[in-house]
């Protein structure tokens, strides 16, 4: 929620108008004599990374108002293969989940929105301009391309790898690693015992990843200027990695070890200013409920994947790219 404001390009002198600041809708101001809004922009592969759900913003304006959105698509940086997790629930949508989709989505920027065209009923004047040489099987590492953050705690590919899993954490009082330079791959909590942790979560969770315990002190955000005990994540198999399946477990296994230190995050969060963050986060407050009375993960999955076997058929007409 560290928001940008509008200005000026220097070079040319052209209006630069942010959609994260006073407003997340395009107005007519900044619509005004516009035919075609052409979006260039590196998304991340997660439900609650936010580029996702301004670009719906934009699709509905231009089905308004009349113009043309096009989409020179990227890579997805973790893969279109495999998706992960359970579906937003109408009650908890927001900016983070405006749609039902799962956390790891598996899908570029382009495909979905091609979804979210014709699946969510916006009927804008829509083209996608694809990739040459991206197949699913691909991250980010494969593509021979240069990694450029797509915003500040984003700094690797490594960070987006486990970000559907460890975003989660910005929903508890858990560092997510902000203020770190491994955001997202650190996490802990001056108040965590790293051993007994360790020793809660569900073998399963850490399939194609090892934590290495360690310490690191935030220089912003959480626990800023305190000395954390946790882990970083190393992914060892990226096939076999489930970040969201491994960061519910952290939860778990935090909520056991340490119920009256581990707390959730109060209000706001992403322009949302009475639901519980979690909820928002999970796009389920029954999941939160779930976490706080212990429920296994394998459990969670069961309970998730109808819907989730569901959105993979549902999203198949709409995967521009092949898989080897």
């Amino acid at each position: 929620m560290i928001e940008s404001g509008h200005g000026l390009d220097p070079v040319t002198g052209v209006p630069v108008f942010s959609l994260y600041g006073e407003t997340r809708w395009p107005t007519d101001e900044m619509l005004d004599g516009i035919d075609t809004v052409v979006v260039d922009i590196q998304d991340v592969g997660t439900r609650v990374y936010t580029f996702i759900w301004t670009l719906t913003y934009i699709m509905e304006a231009a089905a308004e108002k009349g113009f043309h959105v096009a989409i020179l698509d990227r890579p997805n940086p973790i893969g279109g293969i495999k998706t992960e997790g359970n579906l937003t629930e109408a009650a908890f949508t927001s900016f983070v989940g405006r749609y039902p989709i799962p956390m790891r989505h598996g899908m570029t920027m382009g495909e979905l929105a091609l979804f979210f065209n014709e699946r969510f009923g916006i009927g804008c004047d829509l083209t996608v301009v694809p990739m040459k040489g991206w197949t699913r099987s691909m991250h980010f590492g494969d593509t021979g391309l240069p990694w450029v953050l797509p915003s500040p705690n984003m700094p690797c590919e490594e960070a987006a790898l486990v970000y559907p899993g460890q975003v989660i954490l910005e929903g508890c009082n858990l560092s997510e690693g902000r203020g770190t330079t491994r955001p997202f791959e650190l996490f802990g909590a001056p108040y965590l015992d790293t051993e007994k942790l360790l020793a809660c979560l569900t073998p399963a969770s850490l399939a194609g990843c090892t934590l290495r315990e360690t310490g690191f002190e935030p220089t912003f955000g959480k626990w800023q200027g305190e000395l954390c005990r946790g882990f970083q994540i190393h992914v060892t198999d990226r096939e076999r990695f489930s970040p969201y399946r491994l960061s519910l477990d952290i939860v778990r296994a935090a909520i056991v070890c340490h119920p009256d230190d581990f707390s959730w995050k109060e209000p706001p969060y992403e322009y949302e200013y009475e639901k519980c963050p979690m909820d928002m986060i999970l796009g389920s407050k029954h999941l939160r409920e779930c976490l706080e009375n212990g429920v296994p993960v394998d459990e969670l999955e069961k309970g998730w994947q109808d819907e989730l076997n569901g959105f993979d058929r549902e999203r198949e007409p709409f995967l521009i790219y092949p898989t080897p």
